[in-house]
């Protein structure tokens, strides 16, 4: 009985230094890798309207480039804001027949101010540029038990229906208590590390965390593009891909995510 008890004793102590050591970051930046399979995401443009050149065009991408394009990306973050911001990719095929395509490029300077429910967003549009201000996508997410670790942190998963159709997978960790996440994904209950579209072909991970003060500079919204906010933007796109037929709803759902 004299051992249990001090064996109990010696277990509270050591949970409790544990506990007082664990950190909760809110000031940092993440750095992401953004990674879309290319041949599903190119086989699924194929019909039978267009299947004379683009089985070309496809094959011939098959034959030179690898099925995963990666890109990066970092997000500087503050309790109560972020900045999502994409790099420059190291090596890019200005020739390439899919240069330029929605789905392949990463399209969003994306400002989120958490304690006013907003965001700023410039986002690149073909040869245009927009500046779209709005509030926080809000986004019904349901929490789940599995677990998985990402970039050092374990990370809890949550899933949702975006934009009526689109699945999300996310995996969020609490020791970040900031609300934010890449893109435009947010809203839950600590900084979101890893995101999964399996229906899209489409994947953002975190690959390190720097816990470091970030400075206001870091945090500047971009400024630059058209005004408008989500349905006037959402208004010009329909009208740019109103005679695209089935490619337009492929295009919307990638200048929308």
């Amino acid at each position: 009985m004299k051992k249990t008890t001090i064996t109990f004793s010696l277990l509270l102590f050591f949970t409790g230094i544990y506990a007082q050591n664990v950190r909760f970051i809110t000031d940092g930046v993440i750095e992401f890798e953004k990674k879309i399979n290319m041949y599903v995401v190119l086989k699924q443009r194929i019909n039978k309207d267009n299947e004379f050149y683009m089985q070309q065009a496809y094959d011939q991408y098959k034959k030179n480039q690898p099925q995963f394009k990666t890109q990066a990306s970092t997000l500087a973050f503050s309790k109560d804001k972020s900045l999502f911001s994409p790099l420059p990719e190291v090596q890019k095929n200005a020739n390439e027949f899919w240069d330029g395509d929605p789905n392949s490029t990463q399209n969003n300077i994306i400002f989120s101010d958490f304690s006013s429910g907003s965001f700023i967003t410039q986002k690149k549009v073909f040869e245009e540029t927009f500046l779209v201000n709005d509030t926080l996508r809000k986004i019904n997410w349901k929490l789940t038990s599995e677990t998985r670790e990402i970039a050092g942190y374990e990370c809890r998963r949550a899933n949702a229906i975006m934009m009526d159709s689109i699945y999300v997978v996310a995996f969020y960790t609490d020791k970040i208590p900031v609300s934010g996440g890449p893109e435009s994904f947010t809203g839950l209950p600590g900084m979101i590390l890893g995101v999964a579209l399996p229906h899209e072909n489409i994947s953002w991970f975190a690959t390190s965390v720097k816990d470091r003060p970030v400075n206001a500079a870091e945090l500047k919204a971009p400024a630059k593009g058209k005004v408008l906010n989500t349905k006037g933007l959402y208004d010009i796109l329909n009208g740019i891909v109103k005679d695209w037929g089935s490619y337009a709803r492929t295009i919307l759902k990638a200048l929308t995510i």
